[in-house]
């Protein structure tokens, strides 16, 4: 139960995080910066700083609710990031949640539950995966991860905002497995595993990277065109990743029925809830940015 409610406090803080980041990266002109120069522009606003704060906050409860539950259970709770960006939008930007918008909020938390229920996800070490398995794992990710990224920098607007978003959330799916393989090292070694788990030293560089990356998704376009594929694909990259390299399991047979209704009840109530007027409206209230 500790790690469901570390999981649900995470899931806020990075709801927090993106709206205040969103709301930094609209506040200016700011489209053609990059590197040092974005981060320039960026560290001289209280709305990107305080999301920055949030989301390191975040990152910790995250890796709390890792360390004492398996990657399985932990990261699909994160879909409820949508929602409570969605709440935390409607009072950033001042407008109403309306009944489309609570329908949706209700059908994904039932969607998650009915989900968790019927695959019972548990077992599994991430101590044990072997090293073929994690470097198989990581280069896909990485490799996906560039591919997006590549069609990102190649496209313009929403699309861009989209790929880049998609890039992000394999990059965050990809950092949770990392911060489960230091936690069960933590645990076997306590702090002489962690400095001696090449998983530390990913997370070192990968984590500011993909942070970096959250940034220019952000700026790129609308957060109705990013906020999906951050929402769901972070979740189901670890997930595959759990299940694939660190052996855990999920219940089948015909409880598969129910846990793809779930599934499919999470990405329809997304997907209504990224095209929510309160989100559009929200990005609307600023002149777009030039695409860098």
């Amino acid at each position: 139960m500790l790690s469901l409610f570390l999981a649900v406090l995470a899931a806020l803080g990075n709801a927090m995080a993106s709206v205040l980041q969103r709301k930094a990266n609209r506040d200016g002109p700011v489209g053609q910066a990059t590197g040092l120069v974005l981060f320039w522009h960026l560290v001289h606003r209280p709305a990107w700083l305080g999301g920055v704060a949030t989301l390191v906050v975040a990152f910790l409860l995250q890796a709390a609710a890792l360390a004492t539950g398996p990657i399985v259970v932990v990261q699909p709770i994160l879909v409820v990031e949508l929602p409570f960006t969605l709440i935390l939008a409607s009072m950033v930007f001042h407008s109403r949640l309306h009944a489309r918008e609570w329908t949706s909020i209700v059908g994904m938390s039932v969607g998650l539950v009915g989900m968790l229920y019927a695959l019972q996800p548990g077992g599994g070490d991430p101590h044990r995966a072997s090293i073929r398995d994690w470097v198989t794992g990581i280069a896909v990710c990485l490799a996906v991860a560039s591919l997006f990224i590549v069609l990102g920098y190649r496209a313009e607007g929403t699309r861009r905002a989209a790929y880049l978003g998609l890039a992000t959330g394999i990059g965050f799916g990809l950092v949770a497995a990392l911060i489960a393989g230091i936690g069960a090292a933590y645990g076997a070694s306590g702090t002489d595993g962690v400095l001696r788990a090449p998983q530390t030293y990913l997370v070192i560089v990968l984590g500011p990277w993909f942070f970096f990356l959250l940034q220019k998704t952000l700026q790129a376009g609308p957060l109705v065109a990013s906020q999906p594929a951050l929402t769901v694909v972070d979740p189901v990259v670890a997930v595959v990743f759990g299940i694939a390299v660190f052996d855990e399991h999920l219940r089948t047979g015909t409880w598969l029925i129910l846990a793809l209704f779930g599934a499919a009840l999470i990405i329809a109530c997304t997907l209504l809830l990224a095209r929510s007027p309160l989100l559009q409206g929200s990005e609307r209230t600023k002149s777009p940015m030039p695409s860098s």
